[in-house]
């Protein structure tokens, strides 16, 4: 099959985690993709596959060459994001896109170049995109699919010498826990990339430091008629503790280095109220100064309502991959020739979020992040360009045969 069958293949496949199941994968469906996935893998002749019971899959393409070439390693994730469905995805593909809106279903959802831009940079392509009722699925099955089809190509391309090569593909990175029980010393790579960028040229290795926080609000019930000076209401304190935040700190008013915090929701009656945080930003001191003003918020609301009516709890998640990738550079420099030699601009941006790569440079596996081509990830408006598909597992390839040649 090409690249594209494989692609829509995988989307048959609902791999969407969930928050809080305690488990790993968070989900059991999860895990027939990834059975799925190991079969194919030894239909295709890899080696040493290994799939553990928690969802992580193993896989090795053996070295064609004598050379002494590093061992290099290809990471994507299989589930997707439980901010949409990924249940009974029917893609469809806009051949020659013309640059007007794109009808995903009949009277209904119209994903627009006026409210999303970036489709006028894919003009004339192919694009794969969605019914209107689920995501698409090409975060990350977009990069799952170019890195088993560049195995493919290399089987079936003897010429092209490579070093041992490794796969992975790990559950849970849509909820922060992708890397978590990713066995770094059993996949054995001097370094690697996952596969899990955005649009064509993405080469990222800076991303945000990140912390969660959760808020409990303590209210004081009594009935509405006797209130006076005796009622808390949780709910108000909890609109208040929003506002008493940076108003213009927020997601949708920032861009590029820019931090912020995000509300990801909140449950709240007069009695009790919770709210959850996250808190992002690429710069360290200031990411330190952004937790310090969640917990100072805090501070005041408990100095006007009584100590113990605001209680915080913040745990950091992931921090900035740059400073593990900047003594070796060379990691970069070789994934910009590889884009280079495929006829891809890079374009080396910080991530406005996370990686797996982020905690597995922390974990001694430098891992930059290169684009997997799909656009306007977890929701119905998601698309992705063919050839974007097409480039990356190219720069796959390109990889392979340049580190097959580091050490000469």
């Amino acid at each position: 099959m090409d690249i594209v069958q494989r692609f829509l293949e995988y989307t048959t496949f609902d791999t969407q985690s969930a928050e809080d199941t305690g488990k790993t994968p968070s989900t059991d469906k999860q895990l027939v993709f990834a059975r799925f996935l190991r079969d194919q893998l030894e239909e295709i002749g890899l080696e040493e596959i290994e799939l553990t019971d928690e969802g992580y899959l193993y896989a090795t393409l053996p070295a064609n060459t004598k050379k002494d070439a590093p061992v290099v390693g290809f990471i994507a994730h299989m589930d997707t994001s439980p901010d949409a469905s990924g249940a009974n995805i029917k893609p469809h593909i806009v051949k020659n896109y013309d640059g007007g809106d794109i009808e995903l279903e009949k009277g209904g959802l119209v994903t627009s170049p006026k409210v999303f831009p970036e489709l006028r940079q894919h003009i004339g392509e192919d694009l794969i995109v969605t019914d209107g009722h689920t995501l698409l699925g090409a975060d990350d099955k977009a990069g799952i699919a170019e890195i088993v089809q560049a195995m493919v190509y290399l089987k079936e391309h003897p010429e092209i010498e490579h070093g041992k090569i490794r796969v992975a593909f790990n559950p849970d990175e849509e909820i922060g826990l992708g890397a978590h029980k990713f066995d770094v010393e059993k996949f054995g790579c001097e370094w690697a990339y996952t596969m899990d960028g955005g649009d064509i040229g993405e080469l990222e290795f800076e991303n945000f430091n990140a912390a969660a926080a959760k808020v409990e609000i303590k209210g004081v019930s009594v009935h509405t008629g006797y209130a006076k000076n005796k009622m808390v209401n949780a709910t108000r304190v909890a609109v208040e503790f929003m506002n008493l935040l940076p108003q213009d700190e927020i997601p949708e008013l920032t861009e590029g280095y820019e931090g912020f915090f995000h509300c990801l929701g909140i449950e709240s009656a007069c009695e009790k109220a919770s709210m959850h945080f996250i808190i992002r930003d690429h710069d360290a001191p200031k990411f330190e100064a952004r937790k310090r003003t969640i917990k100072e918020v805090a501070a005041q609301l408990n100095e006007k309502y009584g100590e113990g009516t605001v209680s915080i709890h913040i745990h950091d998640q992931y921090k900035n991959m740059k400073e593990m990738i900047d003594p070796v550079y060379h990691v970069v420099d070789i994934a910009i020739k590889a884009m280079e030699e495929a006829g891809v601009s890079p374009r080396i941006q910080a991530i406005r979020g996370g990686t797996d790569g982020a905690q597995l440079s922390f974990r001694g596996l430098p891992c930059p992040n290169i684009f997997a081509g799909g656009l306007d990830f977890h929701g119905p408006h998601e698309f992705l360009p063919i050839r974007n598909l097409e480039k990356a597992m190219e720069v796959v390839v390109n990889i392979c045969r340049i580190v097959g040649n580091f050490n000469e």
